[in-house]
């Protein structure tokens, strides 16, 4: 149970760190979230508790299959945003774009023998 409520703590006090950063320098602030924070504790997280580098490989080959079509999201919304859309209005299209594209990527990539 420790273990469990460290995981969280590191977690959270990451995304604490980068909305605080964020609020002072946007670009700062993306610049932190672009980098792979999260993907990097899941994976030290997985070795630690299994030790399976197969499943591993899996998690991160995934991750990357997976990064391709949240990106656009990040082009859309600051433009919805711009030519005058609310936030939440904006933020919906933009998630529903993005899981979308994750059901197309994923049916994509079946063709190619590629499961995720």
């Amino acid at each position: 149970m420790v273990y469990l409520a460290v995981k969280a703590l590191v977690s959270g006090v990451i995304v604490m760190i980068v909305s605080e950063v964020a609020r002072r320098s946007p670009a700062l602030g993306a610049l932190i979230v672009s980098l792979p924070l999260v993907s990097v504790l899941a994976m030290i997280w997985l070795h630690w508790e299994t030790h399976d580098t197969g499943r591993i490989a899996e998690h991160a080959q995934a991750t990357f299959w997976y990064v391709l079509p949240s990106l656009p999201m990040f082009l859309v919304l600051p433009a919805l945003l711009r030519s005058g859309l609310a936030f939440y209005p904006a933020l919906a299209i933009c998630l529903a774009m993005t899981a979308l594209l994750y059901i197309g990527m994923a049916a994509g990539l079946a063709r190619f023998g590629i499961t995720l």
